[in-house]
């Protein structure tokens, strides 16, 4: 048989390879030879010569090689020196001298033998036809009055009654003179009386009556009239997913009363499908001894549970078969981590939710929402808070993932909050995910700042202290440099002005009201603020610098850059 194997990857566009697989099946001997008939009948004339062919047998056998070699041989209760038979022709030859008048027909049992033991039998009934070798012999006897005791019976003596014992399914039926043939009165069963032990008692009509008892052993053959049948209706194996392929699932058995190669039993796997792809892709079935093995790995999350018929079939003619079925039940490992639905991360975005300023302790602020594509406790999930801004603001429900506030909002706390929630699975060992939490607190949209300035990286922190340091300096020199032109200028005018005539702040839509390094660990203060203002009474842009969040603001009559740092 040739077989096409083709394997086909996961990927897109998916890809393919084949590849032929050659099977050769080998050959059992699991056939006897068969004869081309039951009986052979010949004829034979008396005195033939010696190494005359008396007849042919032949038997074949369907098996192949040393298993289909058949050789011939005489059975022993055939053993004689009359006759011979060539063991590898059939051939049945003149072995002895024959005479008609000693013996009239002969009965033999030929054996066909394969190589490896397995024999039929076949009957050869040789009738010998006389001849006239014989001359005429005239006996001339006196008689007399008186016949010895010793004499042969006649008349009524010579009458004769064959009976046999009772319970056995057979009895006597006379057929001419003193022949009786031996018959059956029932339907014989081998597998309840395989042998049967007949005594015949022969007595005749005298006074007294004598008789005499012969027993006959008589052999019931076997035919295939039992198909084999399963120990079990059904059968149920249970196995983890991610096994070894070639792993064993199960073994089934059955039992056939019948004889030898009617007994024979050999297994295969019925044709169907399972999930689309043929059930032998997935398992397959030991033809001797019925053990079942897994052919893949199997997926609990693809399928967790399918059936397999088996076909028990015994090797009689015809052979007679039985079906049963494997239910096969897939067992779940932890191999799947939790997968968090909410928040989900895509590309370089992140999540942020808006927490109230006035938000007292257990107030619901978010959720944390994970799936896992396993069942039973490998799919129970637990929420954990591995990392958080302020450890003491904020809990999550170790069940429902619902993250709330352990105490009120108080202004001391930082508006940007970032939360990393550790998802964990209940299996053995326990398999996890995690996710960012952005969290800002407060009350009005125009205070929230752009979101790129809450997500940062820990390891550009040192970079962002160093960029706003010079950010400092340069603003620092830039302002001394502008505060003395100005200065100037102001010295030279006679009579003083307002700056700001009528100023109107206009404040900036994303620049944070708390613009710091957002761990902290830099040279600015959280402190400082910077607001730009733009004058409606002067030509000029002027603007104004605030030092501090609560200190008074200086006017200055200048243009000075608004400048805002986002973290790469």
């Amino acid at each position: 048989m040739n077989l096409t194997l083709t394997a086909y990857d996961g990927g897109s566009p998916q890809r393919s390879g084949t590849v032929v697989i050659h099977i050769t099946v080998l050959d059992a001997n699991d056939n006897a030879p068969v004869f081309s008939q039951t009986v052979y009948k010949a004829s034979l004339p008396e005195n033939a010569p010696l190494d005359t062919v008396v007849l042919k047998v032949s038997a074949t056998d369907a098996d192949a090689g040393v298993n289909g070699e058949v050789t011939y041989d005489l059975g022993h209760n055939s053993k004689s020196d009359v006759f011979s038979i060539d063991s590898q022709t059939g051939e049945i030859r003149v072995n002895g001298q024959i005479d008609f008048e000693e013996k009239a027909s002969y009965e033999l049992r030929v054996e066909a033998n394969d190589g490896l033991g397995l024999s039929s039998y076949a009957n050869v009934i040789i009738d010998v036809t006389d001849i006239n070798d014989n001359a005429p012999i005239i006996n001339i006897k006196s008689l007399s009055n008186q016949i010895p005791e010793n004499d042969r019976d006649s008349g009524v003596n010579s009458k004769v009654r064959c009976l046999i014992q009772q319970n056995v399914p057979f009895k006597l039926m006379p057929s001419f003179k003193n022949y009786y043939s031996l018959v059956t009165t029932e339907q014989l069963d081998r597998e309840l009386v395989s042998d049967y032990n007949i005594t015949i008692t022969a007595t005749d009509e005298g006074s007294p009556p004598l008789s005499s008892s012969k027993t006959v052993h008589l052999t019931v053959a076997d035919i295939n009239d039992n198909p084999p049948v399963f120990e079990e209706q059904s059968y149920s194996a249970y196995v983890t997913e991610n096994n070894k392929p070639g792993s064993t699932l199960c073994s089934v058995a059955a039992r056939d009363p019948d004889w030898r190669q009617n007994g024979t039993v050999v297994y295969s796997l019925l044709p169907g499908e399972v999930n689309g792809a043929p059930v032998s892709s997935y398992v397959s079935v030991n033809g001797d001894t019925g053990v079942i093995h897994a052919v893949r790995a199997f997926d609990y999350e693809h399928f967790r549970s399918f059936k397999v018929h088996v076909m028990a079939r015994d090797n009689g003619s015809p052979p007679l078969s039985s079906n049963v079925t494997v239910n096969v039940f897939i067992s779940d490992v932890n191999d799947n981590s939790p997968q968090i639905l909410y928040p989900t991360p895509e590309g370089n975005s992140f999540m942020t939710e808006l927490v109230p300023k006035a938000a007292h302790a257990g107030s619901l602020v978010s959720k944390v929402i994970a799936v896992d594509a396993d069942s039973g406790q490998n799919a129970w999930l637990s929420y954990h808070i591995v990392k958080s801004t302020d450890s003491g603001l904020f809990t999550i429900g170790l069940h429902s993932g619902e993250i709330r506030t352990q105490r009120d909002i108080s202004e001391s706390d930082s508006m940007k909050q970032n939360l990393i929630v550790a998802v964990k699975d209940n299996g053995q060992p326990p398999l996890s995910a995690t996710c960012s939490m952005y969290l800002l607190i407060s009350d009005n949209l125009a205070e929230v700042p752009e979101l790129k300035d809450i997500s940062y990286d820990e390891r550009d922190s040192k970079l962002t202290s160093y960029l706003i340091i010079a950010l400092v300096s340069v603003s620092t020199f830039f302002l001394t440099f502008i505060i003395i032109v100005l200065g100037v200028r102001f010295c030279r005018r006679r009579k003083p002005r307002l700056l700001f005539d009528g100023a109107v702040a206009i404040p900036s839509g994303y620049l944070p009201p708390n613009y710091a390094d957002v761990d902290g660990t830099g040279t600015l203060r959280s402190t400082y603020n910077y607001d730009g203002y733009m004058t409606t009474g002067s030509r000029t842009s002027d603007f104004k610098f605030v030092s501090s969040y609560n200190d008074h603001t200086l006017l200055l009559s200048s243009v000075i850059m608004e400048c805002r740092l986002i973290p790469q």
